[in-house]
């Protein structure tokens, strides 16, 4: 059980209402931390609210990082390149699973329980209303099929909270192009990415809670085309060519 220095990326679009409290309720643990913002082209002031806590934190380790490409798979990808811990975690600035949370992902994966920890929002109880019916039934959905592409089961797929060693996500990263460049939010990309490498997988449920500042930054039914591309990708490769 040795303690690891630990990066935590929190890609942020139009979320500048959330910015202090992620910064206020994520709580210590591990040998160093650092926090690094990636913000992508917000309208509401986030870029400058970042910059306003960072300087009112100057006891912690915070980064911000202004993303030149557009989604959330590349504001992680930069914030991942842009780090130095051991670990690697990434929170979703909408603050629908708490901060708080991050240290039971952290105890996970360093006390081996697996070697990349994917969050589930679908076991227990969620808030009224955190999320829509329909997204629900996509939630669940991805979850099923992502379950028989891979052979494992999984309960949730597309939660933010994704937690693995830096050393596993450089192996991931170099293994990109092989489902193709189609997956807006990353998930897919790393679950896959992970599977491939043989990784052991576990999950740990979070409380799922309702936004209080903000819009959801999906684009559903583009997103969705997109990912759909590299879901076809990925099924002729894992089921038909045996990941050759």
């Amino acid at each position: 059980m040795e303690e690891c220095s630990v990066s935590i990326i929190v890609p942020c679009r139009n979320e500048k209402g959330n910015i202090e409290t992620t910064v206020k309720n994520i709580p210590s643990f591990g040998t160093r931390q650092e926090l690094i913002f990636v913000e992508g082209h917000s309208v509401d002031g986030t870029y400058e609210e970042c910059s306003r806590v960072i300087r009112g934190n100057s006891g912690k380790d915070i980064k911000l990082f202004r993303q030149t490409g557009e989604g959330k798979n590349d504001a992680v990808r930069l914030g991942f390149d842009k780090s130095s811990g051991d670990i690697l975690m990434i929170l979703d600035a909408d603050l629908t699973v708490m901060p708080e949370d991050l240290e039971l992902f952290y105890r996970a994966l360093r006390d081996g329980k697996g070697d990349f920890i994917n969050g589930s929002r679908l076991v227990l109880p969620m808030e009224k209303g955190a999320m829509p019916l329909l997204n629900l039934f996509g939630n669940k959905l991805s979850a099923l099929f992502l379950s028989w592409l891979l052979g494992q089961r999984f309960t949730d797929v597309l939660c933010g909270v994704k937690v693995m060693f830096r050393s596993d996500y450089q192996s991931i990263h170099q293994s990109r192009g092989y489902f193709g460049y189609s997956d807006p939010w990353g998930d897919f990309d790393l679950l896959m990415g992970a599977s491939k490498l043989g990784l052991k997988i576990a999950e740990i449920p979070v409380r799922y809670k309702s936004r209080t500042y903000g819009a959801p930054q999906i684009k559903r039914w583009r997103h969705s085309l997109r990912l759909m591309r590299m879901v076809a990708i990925a099924t002729w490769k894992i089921k038909f060519k045996k990941w050759q």
